[in-house]
């Protein structure tokens, strides 16, 4: 196979429209095991192929890109910087954006390997033209330019590379270029701050990080809404977070939060704001969170209750995730007659209207009714069965109506309440006690979908591994039901077939 590469290389260099030889290589190299390309590509050049990428023929270019993928990926990291390095950096200048995308995808490979890594960090022009990229105007091309980036600056020589020498100036002068592309660098460093203490260090010196943040109270309110998006990112580390608070911008955010009533254009960068503290409270205390900057909490419950499906989409998605802890349940039980009147409204919100509000609805109750076996305290317990009681006069009626109704996504989110449910005694006891409502869990006719017998079989595992299930359901409720599970999600009950014809 070996010389029939070579033969078709030296083919596609004698002719002028090599289209019909490159297509035949293409189909040659696909031919080949990956395991096995490493071995049969051993000491070929492949010059000729990079060669004809320097043509306005897309067809040419395409079938190029496509075998050079074939083959880049089937060298080493070394071998490949060492051979094709100025090959690469062509690439990362090509007119064409997928052949920009190849290069840089090489490069990524490159970076990630200690030793070939260097030959990169040495090369003054590759950076530069990586940096470069992240101005294109294709998406995919700078997505990849940051990804790259991003993996230099994992090393402490890749960080000085960067930010302490003039290609910092590089990546200030693409940001001048227009509002996108300045968010695409804030991307880069955020990623990059992400990584560790030491990297947030050199870009917080560098005056991007500081940059970024004074947007969040800049003029441009679509410019505030997408600078809250990155500080969330940020926030998602540790030092990132303890970052912010020095730097006052949990505060900062809070009194956004708090003036927010006298901005008519507030709705466009609310949502983040409440997410923001949404993430940090999850990440660090609910309580703590929730005390330190009240106005959080008293917005989402605002939300809630607003007309704007937008703003009830967050407060729902909010809810839902301050209520999968147990402090954030605690947090919302505490205040009382409020979450008693968010509650009946998210209960609304589950049976009727727009179906994405349902689906949301009912994925917030699921997470705020959920409670692990470990968490099972007579207080807890008693919390979360006053909760499903607010949701009607028939809490389970209600449930199970809407799981019948001809919607997958709704189905599923109503079989996952009674899962959230299932593991408590309380729950265990009004199944059992709803008439028929052991005969429509162990119904398989019902939801046919993989979701909803999926669905369905969380539900049967859930009340099954509960301790107190057994004593609970009644030996021969227990028994269907181990019955069921071991059978599987899937299982269908052979139907004997009777034969009528004949019968008059």
């Amino acid at each position: 196979m070996a010389a029939t590469i070579q033969s078709l290389l030296e083919e596609i260099s004698g002719v002028e429209d090599p289209v019909e030889e490159l297509q035949s290589l293409k189909t040659a190299l696909l031919s080949i095991p990956v395991s096995a390309l490493r071995d049969v590509l051993s000491g070929q050049r492949f010059d000729v192929i990079f060669s004809l990428l320097n043509t306005n023929e897309r067809e040419q270019v395409d079938l190029c890109v496509d075998i050079l993928e074939r083959i880049l990926i089937a060298l080493s990291p070394l071998h490949l910087v060492q051979n094709y390095r100025e090959k690469l950096q062509e690439g990362l200048s090509h007119p064409n954006d997928t052949v920009q995308i190849l290069a840089l995808t090489q490069i990524g490979r490159v970076v990630e390997h200690p030793d070939a890594v260097t030959q990169i960090l040495n090369s003054h022009d590759i950076l530069r033209a990586v940096i470069l990229c992240i101005g294109e105007e294709k998406i995919a091309v700078a997505k990849q330019a940051i990804q790259s980036l991003s993996k230099i600056s994992h090393s402490k020589s890749g960080l000085d590379k960067l930010f302490q020498s003039d290609l910092l100036e590089v990546m200030k002068e693409v940001m001048g270029k227009n509002d996108i592309i300045r968010y695409r660098i804030y991307e880069l460093v955020v990623e990059i701050s992400s990584f560790s203490p030491i990297s947030l260090g050199y870009c917080a010196n560098s005056g991007l990080i500081s940059q970024l943040l004074s947007e969040l109270t800049g003029d441009d309110v679509l410019i505030r809404a997408t600078s809250i998006e990155m500080v969330t990112t940020l926030a998602h580390s540790q030092h990132g977070r303890q970052y912010l608070a020095q730097q006052g911008i949990m505060d900062k955010i809070s009194n956004m939060i708090r003036g927010a009533d006298m901005d008519p254009f507030a709705s466009l960068y609310l949502p983040g704001l409440v997410k923001f503290f949404g993430n940090l409270a999850i990440t660090d205390s609910p309580q703590q969170v929730c005390e330190s900057y009240p106005i959080f909490l008293n917005k989402v419950f605002d939300m809630a209750m607003d007309s704007d499906p937008v703003m009830v989409g967050v407060a729902l998605d909010t809810l839902g995730l301050l209520g999968c802890t147990v402090e954030g349940k605690q947090v919302l039980q505490k205040t009382g007659e409020n979450f008693k009147s968010v509650f009946l409204r998210i209960s609304q919100h589950a049976s009727s209207g727009a179906t994405e509000l349902r689906v949301r609805s009912l994925d917030a109750i699921s997470q705020l009714l959920t409670l692990l076996p470990e968490h099972q305290t007579e207080d807890l317990l008693s919390l979360t069965e006053s909760w499903f009681h607010l949701l009607s006069n028939q809490p389970m009626d209600m449930i199970r109506n809407i799981s019948t109704q001809p919607f997958p996504e709704l189905h599923c989110r109503a079989l996952r309440i009674f899962s959230a449910i299932a593991s408590q005694p309380w729950g265990q006891k009004m199944m059992v006690n709803t008439p028929g409502f052991m005969e429509f869990i162990l119904d398989r006719s019902t939801g046919q979908s993989k979701e909803a017998k999926d669905a369905k079989f969380e539900l049967v595992g859930s009340l099954l591994g509960s301790s107190t299930a057994s004593e609970i359901l009644g030996s021969q409720n227990y028994i269907r039901l181990k019955t069921y599970l071991s059978e599987g999600p899937y299982y269908v009950s052979a139907v004997a077939s009777v034969s009528t014809e004949g019968a008059d």
